[in-house]
């Protein structure tokens, strides 16, 4: 692979001198040639020329003039000048307002002059392949800088969409699948929160318990698909049924547990025989066929003065829920913890344990 050859523009006014530095320069470089400042500014506007070396004294613009032009307009080209006249006004004056790279003086040494060219001419190929490599590493920085911002883009994507799938699983984990209630999880989760809150800000706590009467039969009756449509609805309408700050869940079956902070026993009766009198009084349909569907509510309520426990609140509600289905079903029956009362609340007569 041969050298890359600079380009060499040849600057003098006698044609004599051109000729025989283009003869001498013509092996190592790509020579141009201009006997004026005027037409070698002519070449720059026509090509890049990396070198340059010029005369001087010429008529018109002197040779420092033409480097203190190419500087403006070209300053990447190297710039020699060469003079017979070894003023030191165009020495300042070439290495102030040209800034040369050499400053020659004539006659020449035909080798001297061969070797400083070279020596120039190396210098520009060694700062145009640093250019180069600057601005090769700058590009890679840039794709670099690009690729880490997309990685990034797509990382901070991958843990949003983790993030939100770790979010749905955590929902599925505590709802019921069936009914759309929260589950027994989280309602474990959701009264031992509530207690937590209670040792420091205390309030009464009521915790009721809820339970289809008389299931079996409508899974007898309409088989697995039937009873599934029932707690469907039965979960929808206690839902409907609670205060925005209460919580209904489905912890088993047919049984189902309401968390309701600050009420009172006032407050968890009424409570209670809402969320009878709504399950007794909305029709569910099945197969276009209505299903009258009744409820018994055990609810224990713990005053903000008695730091119940878990256990102690879901065991009252179950002796209460338990007391409401032994005395009939369709029925609510209230307890506060550590006083031994009870009170139940029904309709006016004891509905039946099944109709269609």
């Amino acid at each position: 692979m041969s050298p890359v050859k600079c380009s060499l523009l040849l600057v003098d006014d006698e044609p004599y001198i051109l000729n025989t530095l283009s003869a001498l320069c013509a092996k190592d470089f790509e020579v141009v040639t201009a006997n004026s400042a005027e037409a070698a500014m002519k070449v720059f506007g026509q090509r890049e020329i990396d070198v340059l070396l010029t005369d001087q004294k010429m008529p018109g613009m002197t040779g420092v003039q033409l480097l203190e032009w190419v500087r403006e307009h070209s300053p990447k080209t190297m710039r020699l000048v060469m003079t017979g006249l070894a003023r030191l006004e165009d020495a300042v004056d070439a290495i102030n307002c040209g800034q040369v790279h050499r400053y020659l003086f004539k006659p020449w040494r035909a080798n001297e002059l061969l070797q400083i060219l070279r020596s120039t001419a190396r210098t520009f190929l060694l700062e145009r392949s640093h250019e180069q490599l600057l601005d090769e590493l700058r590009r890679l920085n840039l794709s670099l800088e690009e690729r880490v911002q997309q990685r990034t883009r797509e990382l901070e994507e991958a843990n949003r969409q983790l993030q939100q799938k770790n979010s749905m699983l955590e929902k599925l984990a505590l709802t019921d699948p069936l009914t759309g209630v929260p589950n027994r999880r989280a309602m474990d989760r959701l009264v031992r929160s509530e207690q937590r809150r209670r040792a420091r800000y205390p309030n009464p706590l009521a915790l009721g318990l809820i339970d289809a009467d008389h299931f079996k039969q409508i899974n007898e009756r309409y088989l697995l698909p039937g009873g599934d449509h029932v707690l469907i609805c039965l979960g929808q309408i206690l839902a409907d049924s609670v205060r925005s700050v209460d919580t209904v869940g489905r912890i088993g079956g047919e049984e189902f547990m309401v968390v309701a902070p600050e009420t009172t026993v006032e407050g968890a009766n009424i409570l209670a025989e809402r969320i009878r009198s709504a399950v007794e009084l909305t029709p569910i349909v099945y197969n276009d066929e209505p299903i009258k569907l009744t409820v018994s509510v055990g609810f224990a309520i713990a005053d903000s003065d008695l730091l119940a426990t878990y256990d102690q609140l879901k065991h009252n509600a179950a002796a209460a829920l338990s007391e409401a289905k032994a005395t009939g079903r369709n029925r609510c029956v209230v307890r506060v913890i550590g006083s031994g009362k009870s009170a139940e609340s029904a309709l006016p007569g004891t509905a039946p344990p099944f109709a269609i």
